[in-house]
């Protein structure tokens, strides 16, 4: 079986990625492979196409291949929140929480990823047109479906000067933090930004109602597994350079058990029905829902129990 996300070099998705490193998903009896298939909504089309059998991304865009919830369901949160950061480069002097710092500026994001920045300069006060906020793919990233590892990809264009800011995970954040090369604006899971901002989304693990419905035991199993791995990245979060030993390159895999470490308390499998309805908004806001889906539409309920490991 094979198991997609959109960015490995990452915390964004690093408990899907560790429940297969760490061996969380053999132990529940699945032989699982793990694909960078970037960008999310590529990875969400081949989830549909029958070529990956689980995503490990961004809830929303599960829209991108499964207009209006039809055909899929999210299983299990890897992270609540919407994750990605506003960094901007360092020279400019941005005060955190200063959504304002990106009029006139050039920010790089990954498609579908900028939607949750649009909507939330949106509700800040930001007006991206008026303001004159380009937000656009990073040089070096674009969607062609090569292998792109965003956030390193990011944090290198801002040190090389070809975009003022970017939109990008934790790893690319805290690299281009510690190269001096830029600052954390907005950090939406710790408090920044508009309130409903946090609810925009979440990493989420996905699968089509196909696999739910002719193998049960197989979506099942793969709860299981992430929640485990949630579980043992807590009670060790240095498991995590395990993992990124094997994965990422050497800088990388010395920053990620603190990364996982600063994500631990958002390390909770549940999707709330609060959750959905703010995600709800937020895709008809951004035109990619039509009307509200129903919680059970959206959640595969019947998995719920196992969030409680």
């Amino acid at each position: 079986m094979k198991l997609a996300v959109p960015d490995l070099v990452s915390n964004s998705y690093f408990p899907a990625a560790a429940a297969v490193e760490l061996g969380f998903f053999a132990a529940e009896g699945l032989d699982m492979s793990l694909e960078l298939v970037f960008p999310v909504d590529r990875a969400y089309r081949e989830l549909r196409d029958g070529y990956i059998d689980f995503v490990g991304g961004s809830a929303h865009s599960v829209l991108a291949a499964f207009p209006e919830w039809e055909g899929a369901k999210l299983l299990c949160a890897q992270a609540q929140g919407m994750y990605w950061f506003l960094v901007m480069r360092a020279d400019l002097g941005a005060r955190r929480g200063d959504a304002g710092v990106v009029k006139g500026r050039t920010i790089g994001a990954a498609p579908w990823v900028d939607m949750g920045l649009r909507r939330l300069l949106t509700e800040a006060g930001v007006d991206p047109q008026r303001d004159r906020v380009t937000i656009a793919p990073v040089p070096g990233a674009a969607a062609t479906g090569g292998v792109v590892n965003f956030g390193l990809t990011a944090a290198k264009a801002l040190e090389d000067g070809l975009i003022d800011g970017f939109w990008a995970n934790g790893m690319g954040a805290e690299i281009a933090v510690r190269r001096g090369v830029g600052t954390v604006v907005l950090d939406v899971r710790r408090g920044d930004g508009p309130k409903p901002c946090f609810d925009y989304t979440m990493s989420a693990l996905a699968t089509t109602d196909r696999l739910i419905r002719h193998s049960p035991d197989i979506a099942a199993a793969a709860v299981r597994a992430l929640v485990k791995t949630q579980a043992a990245l807590k009670a060790d979060p240095e498991r995590a350079t395990e993992v990124g030993r094997k994965l990422f390159p050497p800088g990388a895999a010395a920053l990620i058990a603190e990364l996982v470490r600063r994500d631990l308390p958002y390390y909770d499998p549940s999707i709330s029905r609060e959750f959905v309805a703010g995600m709800n908004g937020f895709a008809r806001d951004v035109g990619i829902l039509r009307a509200d889906a129903r919680y059970e539409k959206v959640v595969a309920t019947q998995f719920a129990n196992l969030w409680r490991g």
